[in-house]
């Protein structure tokens, strides 16, 4: 990766960012609902959704497409070397993804505070996933332990 990540004092409200895009492969749905035991007939039943959904093909879960969303974020730098922890979201599922959706993530900083401890604060992150027709999927807020510039 090599360039490091933004720190706490750097991330202000209001500022944003943006990801890459990623498509969903069949493998990405495939490896995720079965190592994870996603056999819930609306991800996995071609036959059940055509015939008991308004779906024409078989729905990603949310679980993965949040956690693509994760890795787009990750793989956008903001975080590298800086990001410590993961401390809580609260997400909503606006409409479903499909396999060979093309996904991004516009994150924007909501708030911060300072910690007792003097090396981190906490961030707040509003993040939209959009899919390629720019339709908002997800939404979530997401709060994370940042790591403070070194004195």
């Amino acid at each position: 990766m090599g360039r490091r990540g933004i720190y706490y004092e750097e991330f202000s409200a209001g500022r944003r960012y943006s990801t890459d895009r990623r498509t969903v492969t069949e493998a990405d749905h495939l490896n995720f609902t079965t190592a994870f035991g996603f056999f819930e007939p609306l991800f996995m039943d071609r036959d059940y959704v055509k015939r008991e959904t308004p779906y024409e093909k078989p729905v990603v879960p949310g679980a993965l497409t949040f956690s693509m969303a994760e890795g787009l974020t990750i793989l956008s730098g903001i975080l590298h070397e800086t990001g410590i922890a993961f401390l809580g979201v609260d997400l909503t599922v606006v409409r479903p993804v499909f396999v060979g959706d093309t996904i991004r993530v516009a994150i924007e900083v909501v708030d911060r505070r300072e910690t007792q401890k003097t090396d981190r604060g906490i961030v707040w992150f509003s993040h939209q996933v959009s899919n390629q027709d720019d339709e908002t999927v997800m939404a979530y807020t997401i709060r994370r332990m940042i790591r403070r510039k070194p004195r």
